[in-house]
């Protein structure tokens, strides 16, 4: 089963408008930066849950 990359280094391949793209140098995967926040802070908002419930 494969792992699920956290993209723990990534770096800015475009810009349009309002809009920064950026590549996970770990697995090659492309998205715009505001998703990449988003996976940030799902990310915390689940590491709280889980200290919480112990």
């Amino acid at each position: 089963m494969a792992t699920v990359c956290k993209h723990p280094r990534v770096r800015i391949v475009s810009r349009h408008d309002d809009i920064e793209f950026v590549e996970c140098l770990e697995c090659g995967e492309v998205f715009d930066s505001e998703e990449f926040r988003d996976m940030e802070i799902e990310e915390t908002v689940q590491a709280e849950q889980a200290d919480s419930d112990s």
